[in-house]
């Protein structure tokens, strides 16, 4: 796969030049056109905060699918929130364009960045924007599992699914290595594409901690077996999940118990506040 370029286009915009042409039909030149674009389905949802907005629409030649995310006057304190968790000064669409771009670099799939900008006052972040391209042919495993969990669990099946569960550890242990942590780890934001290969989205709070990385990746993993429906996931699974997300060989030792233990604390702290919400608990529904 060839190195992505951009180049800008406008004052502090960058794309990428293959959808240049796409764009500009769209009139999506500069920030202030980007800012000022409406024509898409609002993605809008009930705890998304006031400054930021999203949108889905199509581009031509290539015709693809994209997501639009905005910053407009980002708060103060989570713009302050960032440049730590960046350890430098950088505004909310750059920080998930460079955390896309780590990742892909070092082999976890992301989705591909089309489009990114941002414009600064005198000190903080005004403004900023990201532009992603749709997956292809890939959905999120909380939409849709493989056709292993479907149906009567045949002797085929459950081999299958033990290689799913298998497979998905490893990305997700690969994804650990890098150092980084997601922070919001559920399987709404893991796709599985048609070819077999997984995709981390939703990258905008992902970071490479300086301290508590193993606290970190306590919640991670606990995000994971949250959102993995207790109808399609069994605790045998999520053992094998462990398994195979550690490399662990033979009997587990005092130091994974501990670990285990502490993500079904996070679990079940998760649940109480969600149960608290009226919300469904997946991992025990």
């Amino acid at each position: 796969m060839r190195e992505q370029k951009f180049i800008e286009i406008s004052k502090s915009s960058f794309i990428d030049p293959d959808y240049k042409a796409a764009f500009s039909e769209l009139g999506l030149t500069s920030i202030d056109a980007v800012f000022s674009f409406n024509a898409g389905r609002n993605l809008a949802k009930n705890n998304l905060a006031r400054y930021r907005t999203r949108l889905q629409f199509e581009i031509n030649s290539p015709a693809v699918t994209v997501f639009l995310k905005r910053y407009d006057r980002p708060p103060v304190l989570a713009q302050l929130g960032n440049w730590l968790a960046a350890r430098s000064r950088i505004s909310c669409g750059v920080f998930g364009f460079k955390s896309a771009s780590e990742l892909a670099a070092a082999g976890i799939n992301t989705p591909k960045t089309l489009f990114y900008g941002e414009q600064w006052g005198a000190f903080f972040e005004k403004r900023s924007f990201i532009i992603t391209e749709k997956i292809p042919n890939a959905e999120s495993l909380e939409r849709k599992l493989p056709d292993c969990f479907n149906g009567p669990a045949t002797v085929e099946k459950l081999r299958v699914r033990r290689i799913f569960i298998a497979q998905l550890a490893a990305f997700i242990r690969k994804f650990h290595e890098t150092d980084y942590r997601h922070r919001d780890l559920y399987l709404s934001h893991i796709f599985y594409s048609d070819s077999g290969d997984f995709y981390l989205i939703d990258l905008a709070r992902a970071f490479k901690p300086i301290a508590w990385r193993r606290r970190f990746r306590v919640k991670d993993i606990a995000q994971v077996h949250y959102s993995a429906r207790s109808q399609y996931f069994s605790r045998t699974d999520r053992l094998r999940f462990y398994v195979s997300y550690t490399g662990q060989e033979g009997k587990l030792t005092r130091k994974d118990k501990a670990f285990i233990r502490r993500v079904m604390n996070k679990a079940r702290r998760m649940a109480r506040h969600d149960i608290k919400h009226g919300r469904e608990v997946p991992f025990e529904n």
